[in-house]
């Protein structure tokens, strides 16, 4: 079983909004990174972990925890001219863009981005690093065991 970080917006794709969604479970699509897709192409496995982030708001980070469910297929949305992840270069023979299911486990309370960066044990997380844009990053089993421990205790 291996571990990841999958970033969202909120106002995009909420942990609400998964909790919401049928078998709270939604297709992680609107990837347009070549080495996020291929953590998903090419390492991940349904049941993964998931720590799902929210990324681009005022207060960023983890807000729940989350599980893959598929392995990677087509993003659709690559497809669709009125799709703001429409890409006229891809091709349905050959698809650019992938992407897998992720269904939710439990909302958590957030541990903020700021509390990641006071804590010892997640120094070495891909998404503390400086310079850090990708949306899917992978996790250590010891980043993972000290996430929970920190989501526990509140």
């Amino acid at each position: 079983m291996a571990y990841w970080l999958m970033k969202s917006e909120p106002d995009e794709c909420s942990i609400d909004d998964l909790a919401r969604a049928p078998s709270q479970t939604v297709p992680w699509v609107g990837v347009r990174n070549y080495q996020a897709r291929n953590f998903m192409r090419d390492q991940m496995q349904v049941g993964d972990g998931v720590l799902f982030y929210h990324s681009s708001c005022p207060e960023p980070g983890i807000a729940g925890i989350a599980e893959v469910t598929s392995t990677a297929y087509p993003d659709a949305t690559q497809f669709d001219s009125k799709s703001p992840y429409f890409d006229a270069k891809a091709m349905r023979e050959e698809p650019r863009w992938l992407h897998v299911d992720v269904k939710l486990v439990r909302k958590t309370h957030l541990l903020a981005l700021a509390q990641m960066r006071e804590t010892p044990s997640l120094a070495t997380m891909q998404v503390l690093k400086r310079g850090n844009r990708l949306s899917i990053t992978p996790v250590t089993p010891p980043e993972w065991r000290a996430v929970l421990q920190l989501l526990e205790k509140a």
